[in-house]
């Protein structure tokens, strides 16, 4: 029976990292919300590895972070180990990961929304998103509660239509043994949304009691620490240790005979998995040349013995998990305490939404995490973060806020699915930015504060921050600019004993800083009048000298960029009466609807012929028929 539960603007739909991020920012903005999860135990869950960040995905969460999204800050508050991946490599691609207490990190973000003015956390399935007239009109849960609304966010990560595997026990379910959204998937498919499924996994979960770390190698957070949040100026530290081991080629045996077993090559699960996380047993048949897989042991947090075999993620029969577990080495007498599973959940085709994250067929309703397609904690998050900005802002009247590939990787992800699509679960890359030498992690909150404070998500007093640290930065290339060291017998050993020639006339000290053999702080000790400066700003110094010549031309690739995204293509073209256009131009403009010729360009099946064929329409100064 239904009653009347209460009225709100927007209705969030699952409180994981996207639904987390949807709800906390549309409730800054002003809007009423009600956050509804299945099981309040499950806000902000992290069952596929208990880790923040990573290679892009860094990038991501220092983006959210600028724009005032809350995982940064979560994450700093209880993460127990940090690393700076890819160091070896150049600045575009440095990426922090740490390692998060899994309970500590649930308890502060679930914390966050109780907490939030405008925000109510509720516990309760929704089964229908009332629609009339094209637009939201209200939620009703599986308990007959109807919560009338005027915008919803679908965050629902795995558990919509979610059906968990385990060789040949399938049943349906939601990730740790939740119950799964089933009555949501028939709703949403009665209201004519395009929906797929796909598939992910999670890694056995064993004992710390019964794992032989001796026969690993350990794996220590970084001494010199960077947190994630612009905001986190408390001592972080690293408080806990992961572990390396290997798979083996008894491992690979143990697998390759009992593929007949698995679930992924009987034609059990019908959905698609992730490209760059497979399953062991995925990843013994598609690299069968490689001897060994990486496996790393990591702490689900500090009031457990629980851990984490990152990498070896599978769905085979409990039975030979045991065996793979224990064919690994100082893992031969581990106790598993959960097994791995697989879980397949209904997504929707990112093509059918707007950049707003908007559905095109329904006014109101957004989409943001796993239900778009992608996979992670981290896309997830930045997707919730500007479905909730954008439900928040259309409610009011504002513009709709939409981050270009040259903003951030934010936008580059976004992009990526609503223009694009995928066909497998997405993950964010830094090779999928062609602006990634600009598009850092260390400079995000320069790319974005000021977006995220003209938003009204960011205080004046991170704004204020941000500019001090923008003319710090400025301040200290100009004096670099202007310094001259002239050669002497000191400064020229110094050049010589580090493989760059010495100084037969007076050098400016940016030149200096600019050989590749040398560092800002390596020449410090001939800059007599270098400040004291935080990291941050030295950092970013340093990249701007050594890669300025690349940034410029990166630069003005952006500006080419930029002018085709400000072409706009008036929603209501007709494409299939444009004669200049070829067939599967046609098709693909008229499903996509892009917003300027820029995005146009990018669609699969658009051609720089037909790219000119829409600038000729464009010209046109009545946009009338063809061309």
């Amino acid at each position: 029976m239904e009653y009347i539960a209460g009225k709100y603007d927007i209705a969030v739909v699952g409180a994981g990292h996207a639904g987390i991020e949807a709800a906390l920012s549309a409730a800054r903005l002003g809007a009423s919300v009600a956050c509804f999860a299945i099981n309040l135990d499950s806000v902000g869950n992290m069952p596929c590895n208990p880790a923040i960040g990573g290679t892009a995905k860094g990038h991501l969460v220092r983006e959210i972070d600028a724009l005032g999204g809350e995982m940064a800050r979560a994450a700093d508050d209880t993460c127990i180990q940090y690393r700076m991946l890819n160091r070896g490599k150049g600045p575009a691609v440095y990426s922090l990961r740490a390692q998060a207490d899994r309970r500590a990190y649930q308890a502060r973000m679930k914390r966050a929304l109780e907490e939030q003015e405008n925000l109510d956390l509720i516990q309760a399935e929704i089964v229908d998103v009332g629609i009339e007239n094209g637009k939201v009109t209200y939620v009703l849960t599986a308990s007959g509660g109807k919560y009338f609304v005027s915008a919803c966010i679908i965050a629902t990560g795995t558990y919509l239509g979610g059906r968990t595997t385990v060789g040949e026990v399938s049943r349906e379910g939601g990730p740790d043994g939740m119950f799964a959204a089933v009555e949501l998937t028939k709703n949403l498919l009665s209201k004519g949304l395009p929906l797929r499924r796909f598939k992910t996994g999670t890694p056995p979960r064993i004992n710390a009691r019964s794992v032989d770390f001796s026969a690993m190698e350990p794996q220590p957070g970084d001494e010199d620490i960077y947190p994630f949040s612009f905001d986190t100026e408390k001592k972080t530290e690293n408080r806990a240790i992961c572990h390396l081991t290997y798979t083996n080629a008894e491992t690979h045996r143990i697998i390759r005979e009992n593929l007949h077993r698995s679930p992924l090559f009987s034609g059990n699960i019908s959905g698609v998995g992730p490209r760059y996380c497979p399953s062991i047993e995925d990843k013994v048949v598609r690299f069968a040349d490689k001897e060994r897989h990486q496996l790393f042991i990591e702490p689900m947090g500090l009031g457990t013995d629980e851990m984490y075999i990152q990498g070896l993620s599978s769905s085979l029969p409990e039975d030979i998990q045991l065996l793979i577990v224990h064919s690994i080495r100082g893992l031969e007498n581990a106790k598993i305490m959960r097994f791995a599973y697989a879980i397949e959940y209904d997504c929707i085709d990112p093509l059918a939404l707007y950049p707003t994250l908007e559905t095109k067929a329904v006014s109101g309703l957004y989409g943001a995490g796993q239900f778009c397609g992608s996979s992670g904690y981290e896309e997830a998050a930045a997707q919730g973060l500007i479905a909730g900005i954008n439900a928040a802002r259309k409610l009011s009247g504002k513009e709709p806020f939409v981050l270009g590939r040259a903003d951030a990787y934010i936008g580059t992800l976004v992009d990526d699915l609503v223009t694009k699509g995928t066909n497998e679960p997405y993950r964010m890359m830094t090779s999928r930015s062609e602006y990634r030498l600009w598009l850092r992690q260390d400079n995000a909150d320069l790319r974005l504060t000021e977006k995220g404070y003209e938003i009204g998500l960011v205080s004046e007093e991170k704004y204020n921050r941000m500019l001090s640290k923008k003319a710090a930065i400025a301040q200290e290339l100009s004096r670099l600019e202007k310094t001259v060291i002239p050669p002497g017998e000191e400064i020229n050993k110094f050049l010589s004993e580090r493989g760059t020639s010495p100084l037969t006339t007076g050098a400016r000290l940016s030149d200096l800083i600019r050989r590749p053999q040398l560092s800002y702080d390596g020449v410090a000790r001939f800059d007599t009048l270098r400040g004291k400066l935080s990291r941050d700003v030295c950092e970013s110094v340093e990249i701007s000298l050594k890669y300025d010549g690349y940034i410029a031309r990166q630069q003005e690739q952006i500006e080419k960029f930029r002018r085709l995204e400000e072409k706009e293509l008036p929603e209501n073209i007709d494409y299939m009466s444009l004669m200049g256009l070829r067939t599967e131009a046609r098709q693909k403009l008229s499903k996509i609807k892009p917003a300027s010729v820029g995005q146009a360009s990018r669609i699969s099946g658009v051609s720089p012929a037909d790219i000119a064929a829409l600038l000729l329409y464009l010209k046109n100064e009545k946009g009338e028929k063809s061309i």
